[in-house]
């Protein structure tokens, strides 16, 4: 794993729950400390839609009808909140001087991340790690990036 300079930032985080731990130490000792907790209750999409899926003509006149896709609304609520945590990370790196961050998460929240950074934040990250940590106490997730 890349050195995490001072003050580096590492980002830990799925698509309900998202951490911003700074590098306390230096590149040798790392020393992550919480500084931002982002935790939001999104139940499955059966819990949350109501509605049957809609049906629609193939086209006019032919009388054939097909069902439409059901909206999973528990994948589109995990998308607007990477949406907010970018633009949280974005606020954070506009803040202070932000040596360095590394990224880790699951692939699929990955790549709505990757997508929803601005370029600012994405110039300063140094490393990504596709696994998801959110579940683990900060020394686990020290061991990890180390590993």
């Amino acid at each position: 794993m890349t050195k995490l300079p001072h003050d580096a930032l590492v980002f830990v985080g799925d698509g309900r729950k998202a951490l911003f731990l700074r590098n306390a130490g230096d590149d040798k000792i790392v020393d992550l400390r919480t500084e931002r907790v982002f935790a939001e209750d999104n139940p499955p999409t059966h819990e949350q839609g109501t509605d049957r899926p809609g049906r629609g003509f193939a086209s006019a006149g032919t009388g054939r009808r097909s069902a439409m896709e059901e909206t999973d609304w528990h994948h589109l609520e995990e998308h607007r909140f990477v949406a907010r945590v970018a633009k949280a990370l974005e606020g954070v790196v506009r803040e202070r001087s932000v040596p360095a961050i590394v990224i880790a998460a699951p692939p699929k929240a990955l790549a709505d991340l990757r997508t929803a950074l601005h370029a600012d934040v994405k110039a300063k990250i140094v490393a990504e790690l596709g696994k998801d940590l959110t579940q683990y106490p900060v020394d686990e997730i020290e061991r990890h990036l180390h590993s």
